[in-house]
């Protein structure tokens, strides 16, 4: 059983989609959120995490908004701005760049406790806290400080910082235009078609049948 790393039941919703054989499960798991500039070495980090808390193959997200005229600001920091300044404050100041193109990235990691065969998708390999916690090797356990590979999957949309439309949604969706709808003008099933995280499923779900 794949478990889906989340406290959102609307997340396990949306991959089962995409993993129609009933395989995925939620599991609410609150792993540590390391501070990084890329959404990658976070959901790394956070997969490892939640597989040696479960012992089974792990899902983990993690998103932002990436802005064009902030350099990517807030990105990996989204939900700390949302909560912080909230998401008409994002707006208004983003009214004034002169470029407002912005991008939905979302970023999976898989974690099974096993290698990866060599692919176009990225593998994290990096563990060096876990490995400095684990101490020297022995000749008992030479693995007991092996990093846990972990491969990433990454989705994205893009968009523009726009007033703030539609009902729909929740986080930065009402500011968020794609193809002349804001994330919250759209249903359930359009948005779920165009989004980020769909994406980042997409490619998950045609490895994972093979996996």
């Amino acid at each position: 059983m794949l478990r889906y790393v989340t406290t959102n039941p609307g997340k396990v919703r949306e991959a089962e989609r995409y993993l129609t054989d009933g395989s995925v499960s939620q599991l609410d798991f609150d792993y540590t959120e390391v501070q990084a500039d890329e959404l990658g070495p976070i959901a790394a980090r956070g997969a490892r995490e939640a597989y040696r808390h479960a012992g089974e193959p792990v899902l983990v997200d993690d998103a932002g908004l990436f802005i064009e005229g902030f350099d990517g600001f807030p990105g990996p920091y989204s939900a700390y701005v949302e909560e912080t300044l909230g998401v008409e404050r994002v707006h208004e100041i983003a009214a004034d760049l002169d470029d407002r193109r912005a991008a939905f990235r979302c970023t999976l990691g898989y974690c099974d406790g096993e290698a990866f065969a060599a692919s176009p998708d990225p593998v994290d390999r990096g563990d060096r806290d876990a490995a400095a916690a684990a101490g020297p090797t022995t000749d008992d356990d030479p693995a007991s400080a092996e990093a846990l590979p972990v491969k990433l999957f990454e989705g994205y949309v893009p968009g523009r910082i726009v007033a703030p439309r539609g009902d729909g949604g929740f986080g930065y969706d009402p500011i968020f235009e794609h193809d002349g709808e804001t994330f919250a003008e759209m249903d359930t099933d359009r948005k779920n078609a165009v989004s980020h995280r769909g994406r980042a499923l997409a490619k998950f779900a045609e490895w994972y049948a093979d996996r």
